[in-house]
């Protein structure tokens, strides 16, 4: 017995399945997604949820709680959708929801004392050897001890610069501040980072191959 389709069925009995439009521009997009269009909400979803969790991640450290906070930035995206007014691209307008989440996450667990152990960054390039990957990864989980130290904003601003690779510029928008604020931060950022490399050879190692890389 051969399948038949839905739109096979219904051309049987003389009717013709009309294909919902896919949104091609932000505001049909956004405007879907107010309305309740389930496809649309995935598209967008599909379309920034990389981008945001990886932004994340590199500022808390933690793929679990990157995860965690990702879902939850888009649980605030698709509530605020309607709010939405362009004044920013709506990549940034979902960037700036992400870190609003991460600042609150950071400040709600400051004096918790450990860090996961999933603690790691971008670790290509170490040659890929086990002991290459493990002198990295402890290189990197004390660099997030390092920046587990600062205010939720320095720590953004460096994560977003020196490890995202974002432009001042570009921080600044996104953390809704001045370039002379982000610059503030990253100096008190990489001021600690490097005090703590000075007493720290790994890290110091760490440190000196991101500079060299740049």
């Amino acid at each position: 017995m051969t399948p038949f389709s839905r739109s096979d069925t219904l051309s049987c009995v003389g009717l013709r399945v009309v294909e919902k439009p896919v949104p091609q521009t932000d505001d049909e997009l956004i405007a879907a997604c107010i309305a309740g269009d389930a496809q649309a909400q995935r598209l967008l979803f599909r379309r920034e949820y990389a981008r945001v969790n990886a932004t994340v991640y590199r500022i808390v450290g933690s793929a679990r709680d990157a995860d965690d906070l990702g879902q939850e930035t888009f649980i605030a995206v698709f509530r605020g959708l309607a709010r939405f007014r362009g004044d920013a691209k709506l990549s940034t307008w979902i960037d700036r929801i992400a870190i609003r989440v991460v600042f609150h996450h950071l400040r709600a667990n400051k004096r918790k004392p450990s860090l996961p152990i999933d603690v790691i960054g971008d670790i290509e390039g170490t040659g890929g050897s086990v002991d290459d990957q493990a002198h990295a990864r402890d290189g990197l989980r004390r660099l997030y001890e390092a920046l587990a130290e600062l205010s939720p904003e320095s720590r953004a601003a460096f994560a977003l610069f020196a490890i995202d690779g974002r432009s001042i510029a570009e921080v600044a928008q996104i953390t809704q501040t001045t370039t002379v604020a982000v610059k503030c931060r990253i100096w008190r950022a990489r001021r600690e980072v490097m005090k703590r490399a000075s007493a720290d050879p790994l890290l110091a190692e760490l440190v000196r191959d991101e500079e060299e890389s740049r």
